[in-house]
């Protein structure tokens, strides 16, 4: 029998797979147990549900149920956990049970293995709960060495990878991985096989045989050993560094996505690719709209600014329209909102520090652009995005517009005076940063307003609230609120109520409203 404290010195390797797929879904867990478990281990299993239907998508189900697989695992620990209310076990709803045997199912033929090795497996099934927020939640609470990813969910892999301090594996396909060694100073010896490895390793880019090299260490039962070296290149956004944004050939293009081989993500007339440049992340998108890749291109090739998300370059052939820009590693702020373990480290001042770089940011495309103001149109907390190392930046100008005439790419600018049409288009901007205020302070995410069905949106709910000044309503529950702390948050909030209620029956400027976010009693 383990005791409590040996369980808790005992190493984990968290393994995270897609629940709501059948075929390739133990991959990840196999390729874990072959590679990257020792003797001893604990392993975790955690199966990401999704939302299993509207009705339990804000349900929460925890419990503890031990039962036995054919009688080869003694006890086999399954919990099965969501969000935000409670139910017993006898109201887990069918979708959920079915789930559970077939995990049940599944996990048989791993049990003998897990048992001879003295390796402990635990599953846990989550419902309705972001597959980030859980995965660091349960880095958090075990002595985590790995953690492998189902390759279904490696959106989520830089955002865990910033935020975790042991190794992080990222599933390709049958025994292929990418691997992300951990960014921890201390050397870890993870018996890893080279031959089942990718060799295009991210970020530090060395394959496994590299790091293999020179180990002459004794290896028991056939395995080899690994040690982690130092971190490599720098991490420093490439649209910083001296010769970028530069054109790139078609070419290049192939050679950075690895023959495109990566999609992140596919819309109407998008597609995003990842790659690696110069050993840093970076994403390519495909435009098909030739109208909407100029108009990006003409915006992003002019402006310069440390919280705007820039292009580090770009590809026009006859049949390609691609725009390259730094990978934002640490994701969109609404993810951060949405995940409890992020949304406690942003205090109430790292809100406001980023309400007033965000703000700034729209003061220069206003206020400052040689060319004439510029509309971003789409300030929301989802394209409010971080990298390592780097300030917040205001991402994807998909629908900006110039707003001194069209400026044509050659640089022959065809401006016009400032008229009420601007202001007004302006304006449109000042709103939504208004609204970007209101989920800074109530951690709530605009889209995924929990009343939208409702009719109620973040707006409707927040807007009495501002007005009525009861601003201790509208903070985020899961962050402290200190006396100093009040301060900022009320700045956040008069700033707030300037933008989304203007009664004064004139044009409100960003310059203005920076005023009041910053405190200025001029303001």
């Amino acid at each position: 029998m383990v005791s409590e404290a040996e369980s808790m010195a005992r190493e984990s390797v968290i393994v995270v797979i897609d629940g709501k797929r059948s075929k390739g879904m133990v991959e990840p867990l196999d390729w874990a147990l072959k590679h990257v478990v020792r003797r001893k281990n604990i392993v975790i299993v955690v199966g990401i549900l999704g939302d299993m239907g509207k009705k339990n998508a804000t349900q929460c189900f925890p419990l503890n149920m031990r039962f036995n697989i054919s009688g080869i695992l003694e006890k086999l620990e399954f919990s099965i956990s969501s969000g935000h209310a409670e139910v017993k076990p006898r109201d887990l709803g069918e979708e959920i049970e079915r789930k559970r045997e077939q995990f049940q199912a599944i996990l048989q033929p791993f049990s003998k293995q897990c048992k001879r090795n003295e390796v402990k497996l635990e599953v846990k099934l989550a419902a309705g709960i972001c597959p980030e927020e859980i995965t660091l939640k349960e880095a958090e609470n075990a002595n985590t060495r790995w953690i492998v990813l189902d390759s279904h969910l490696k959106k989520y892999k830089m955002c865990i990878y910033w935020n975790v301090e042991c190794n992080v594996a990222v599933m390709k396909g049958k025994d292929v991985a990418t691997l992300m060694p951990s960014r921890a100073p201390k050397p870890d010896y993870s018996p890893v096989s080279s031959e089942q490895a990718d060799a295009q390793t991210w970020p530090d880019d060395r394959s496994l045989n590299d790091q293999e090299t020179g180990n002459q260490n004794v290896i028991e039962e056939g395995e080899s050993s690994i040690q982690q070296t130092p971190r490599g290149p720098s991490w420093y956004p490439l649209q910083f560094r001296p010769g970028f944004p530069r054109e790139f050939l078609f070419s290049e293009i192939e050679e950075i996505t690895n023959g495109f081989s990566d999609i992140i993500c596919q819309e109407e007339n998008l597609k995003v690719y990842e790659g690696v440049l110069q050993n840093t992340p970076v994403i390519v998108k495909s435009i098909q709209d030739d109208e909407q890749f100029w108009s990006m291109l003409t915006i992003l090739s002019r402006v310069r600014h440390r919280n705007i998300m820039n292009i580090v370059g770009y590809c026009c052939t006859a049949t390609n329209r691609l725009l390259i820009s730094d990978y934002p590693c640490l994701y969109s702020f609404a993810m951060k909102l949405q995940c409890d373990v992020s949304a406690i480290n942003l205090s109430w001042r790292a809100r406001w520090y980023t309400a007033i770089e965000i703000g700034g940011s729209l003061r220069y495309l206003h206020e400052e652009c040689p060319d004439g103001p510029i509309v971003h149109q789409s300030v929301c907390s989802s394209n409010i995005v971080y990298s390592h190392g780097c300030s917040p930046m205001l991402s994807n100008f998909m629908t900006a517009k110039w707003y001194k005439g069209d400026v044509p790419f050659n640089g022959n600018s065809t401006g016009k005076c400032p008229n009420l049409e601007e202001d007004k288009q302006l304006y449109v901007d000042i709103h939504d940063y208004g609204l970007f205020l209101v989920e800074l302070i109530s951690g709530k995410v605009a889209g995924c307003f929990p009343h939208e069905n409702e009719c109620q949106s973040l707006v409707d709910w927040a807007l009495p609230l501002l007005e009525s000044s009861s601003v201790t309503q509208l903070m985020d529950p899961r962050l402290a609120d200190k006396e100093d702390d009040l301060k900022v948050v009320h700045c956040m909030a008069r700033a707030a109520l300037l933008c989304l209620k203007n009664d004064s029956g004139r044009s409100i400027s960003i310059s203005e409203v920076l005023a009041v976010v910053r405190g200025d009693q001029r303001a």
